[in-house]
């Protein structure tokens, strides 16, 4: 199916719900990825409540803070989640007894470790999903990176890359988590980025 997306960007980009009914109404096979960070719930109730069915994939590096863990297992309930979890091969405990802790961002093993943790997991989720839609919680506020995207864009794997959020302010989403009675979560923390405006590798590869 052809469609403008510049067109559809200017039109309906800074509407996240409009965004939402828009890409699932294509009907193709659609999924939303999230780590569990603050604001997540939004675009978990989102997608949900067009699709309360569409698949979620969380990458969990098993690095993740315990608030974290308990965040997910309440939102999947209260959402009722259809979640599949990916995790690395090698367990954290089994990581860090042979290669040691985490290494540091400006540590070259750093970039072997987001393979491991992160990156991998994505693609090995990618390939048993086989989606043509990716939605993803992306902000312009997140990262300079961030800023340059578009709510609607075709990635180099070919899939439509969804970010209904992109535009909206951190207000804003707290504002529609007070809307929806919506749980949150702060005490959240990424190893493989570390430093919060830094790209992981992720959306730049994706």
């Amino acid at each position: 199916m052809a469609f403008d997306l510049d067109a559809l960007n200017r039109e309906i980009g800074h509407d996240p719900l409009a965004i939402t009914e828009f890409a699932l109404g294509l009907d193709q096979k659609a999924i939303c990825t999230t780590n569990f960070r603050p604001f997540e719930a939004v675009i978990l109730h989102l997608v949900t409540r067009v699709r309360p069915d569409i698949p979620i994939v969380w990458m969990d590096s098993g690095y993740n803070t315990p608030a974290t863990y308990r965040f997910a297992e309440e939102l999947t309930k209260r959402l009722d989640l259809n979640l599949t979890i990916y995790h690395p091969h090698r367990s954290r405990a089994h990581r860090e007894s042979v290669e040691g802790p985490t290494p540091e961002i400006d540590d070259p093993r750093h970039a072997t470790f987001t393979e491991e943790v992160k990156l991998e997991p994505f693609r090995r989720a990618l390939a048993e999903t086989a989606p043509d839609i990716w939605f993803t919680a992306l902000r312009a506020e997140d990262t300079m990176e961030r800023s340059r995207m578009q709510p609607l864009s075709r990635n180099a794997d070919g899939l439509l890359k969804v970010a209904p959020v992109l535009h909206w302010t951190a207000k804003q989403m707290y504002q529609y988590l007070q809307q929806h009675d919506l749980p949150n979560n702060f005490d959240y923390f990424d190893p493989t980025k570390v430093e919060e405006k830094r790209e992981c590798g992720l959306h730049l590869q994706h």
